[in-house]
């Protein structure tokens, strides 16, 4: 990164420092936003309710083993929606901190 005319040293390590992403809080956002958003498709099919109860939404179950389209099986998909999204926020920042520092 190259320096503007006149930035102290204070201002170069503040920009070094904001250039890191925090692996664990990303992970800790991304995770709890997968939950929270299982969480809440499955139970809004569960009280839309009709005769197939989110034939889409079912397919996860390919995935997350033991999830369901029902009550019980939002907080399974809701473990299942924060593990994919901590593993995702890992991996974004890990990805962001090698190209920001390759780029220094």
């Amino acid at each position: 990164m190259k320096n503007p005319p006149g930035s102290s040293p204070e201002v170069q390590d503040l920009l070094r420092g904001v250039l890191r992403l925090d692996a664990k809080v990303l992970a800790l956002t991304l995770g709890l936003l997968g939950a929270l958003a299982i969480f809440a498709a499955t139970n809004w099919l569960v009280l839309k309710g009709g005769p197939p109860v989110g034939p889409h939404l079912s397919l996860l179950s390919q995935y997350f083993i033991g999830y369901r389209v029902t009550f019980a099986g939002s907080f399974v998909g809701a473990a299942w929606g924060f593990a994919a999204g901590a593993a995702a926020g890992v991996v974004i920042a890990w990805v962001y901190n090698r190209v920001a520092a390759w780029r220094q």
